[in-house]
């Protein structure tokens, strides 16, 4: 890792980085899918739908409350901390996550770009009036907009649904201007990091994954690091800003 470091140091102009659910499983927040997305009988892909929104909102923001009070007894680990050294001490370090928990902003990152969204703010599904600020009533589901009296969902980006076009090409731009990337605890599952990963090494950059085992993505690594972030990342992003 130093040898790779000190060896390419000089294009770290930009620096991006995708973190997934695995950095977030090293607090100890379950990934929701598979066997740790089981919950009443119900898989994680049954209930993150607009369907089943449609058809069970009660239903739905049960199993959101349930994830929410899980999320909100955990904290950022050593990874997410590393993170935002990296954010304060590089000009240009851009964090774009898969995760909904907030453990990032947590952790005090400024400007994480969530691209499947929040799980604690409450959108409208009408006039699309968002809030973090409100707390749901579990005697009361499914919640209302005080604004106009519709349904309020999660604002998180659901199975089914399209990205928002802001995030979007949000994603794509940094990606086709970023000197380093890292792949953070994301095991591929979803296309999306997929897609703008593919997108940077086109464009030049160099990429490092820090992934427990394998992934889609360690093919094309220039670097992959085995094993937890909140471990490795440490000492790489110290690495990274030492002079």
């Amino acid at each position: 890792m130093k040898v790779f470091v000190s060896k390419h140091k000089h294009r770290f102009q930009n620096i991006t980085a995708i973190t997934g659910a695995g950095i977030s499983a090293e607090s100890g927040v379950p990934t929701f899918r598979g066997t740790d997305g089981l919950w009443k009988n119900f898989r994680a892909e049954e209930l993150a739908t607009p369907e089943a929104f449609q058809k069970n909102p009660k239903l739905v923001w049960e199993w959101y409350l349930w994830r929410r009070n899980i999320i909100e007894s955990k904290s950022p680990n050593e990874g997410h901390k590393a993170l935002v050294e990296l954010e304060q001490k590089h000009s240009n370090f851009f964090l774009i996550t898969q995760n909904v928990d907030g453990l990032h902003l947590q952790a005090g990152s400024k400007r994480p770009l969530e691209i499947h969204g929040n799980i604690f703010i409450n959108r409208c599904v009408s006039c699309d009036y968002q809030s973090k600020e409100l707390k749901i009533d579990s005697k009361n589901l499914p919640p209302h907009c005080g604004r106009c009296n519709s349904l309020l969902r999660p604002g998180v980006l659901w199975f089914g649904e399209s990205y928002e076009e802001l995030k979007l090409n949000q994603s794509i731009f940094r990606m086709q201007n970023t000197d380093l990337l890292l792949i953070l605890g994301t095991s591929g599952a979803v296309s999306m990091p997929v897609y703008l990963a593919q997108i940077a090494k086109e464009a030049g950059s160099l990429v490092i994954e820090i992934n427990q085992e394998e992934t889609p993505f360690t093919s094309s690594a220039d670097l992959f690091l085995q094993g937890k972030s909140g471990k490795i990342l440490p000492e790489l992003v110290q690495e990274i800003l030492s002079v």
